[in-house]
């Protein structure tokens, strides 16, 4: 397995494209020696304080193989210098929660309730407010 970094030259898979590589700050992808896909990872970051860790994606096939661990571990190596990297995950009541979870934990991740560190969001259905003026 290696694990590679995604360039804007276009792939015959299109996996960045399908993505939004362009919203992107990395996409990385794992690949057995034929160069078929096995996961992926994907980031936003200002690439000083903060990465946010957008995507982590396994094929099933291929879980319990050290696919994640290793997209994890490039992303923690590249971005050891900014000051936050973030990720969200199910909760950890949900069944694939308690085992994102663990799986984190196991990197070294840290809730924000363990860090003592508290994390907003905005609902899921709000409107969508791109294509209306803003008050005067």
């Amino acid at each position: 397995m290696r694990v590679e970094i995604l360039t804007r030259r276009a792939r015959a898979d299109r996996v960045d494209q399908l993505l939004g590589r362009s919203n992107s700050h990395l996409v990385i992808t794992a690949r057995d020696g034929s160069g078929a896909l096995l996961g992926l990872a994907r980031t936003v970051s200002d690439e000083e304080h903060i990465c946010y860790v957008q995507d982590v994606v396994v094929n099933p096939a291929h879980h319990r193989q050290g696919v994640g661990r290793a997209l994890v571990e490039h992303l923690v190596r590249r971005y050891s210098h900014c000051r936050f990297l973030l990720l969200s995950t199910d909760h950890e009541s949900s069944p694939e929660g308690k085992r994102n979870h663990a799986f984190y934990r196991s990197l070294g991740f840290l809730s924000y309730e363990d860090k003592q560190m508290a994390g907003f969001g905005l609902p899921r259905n709000r409107p969508d407010l791109r294509d209306m003026t803003p008050p005067q």
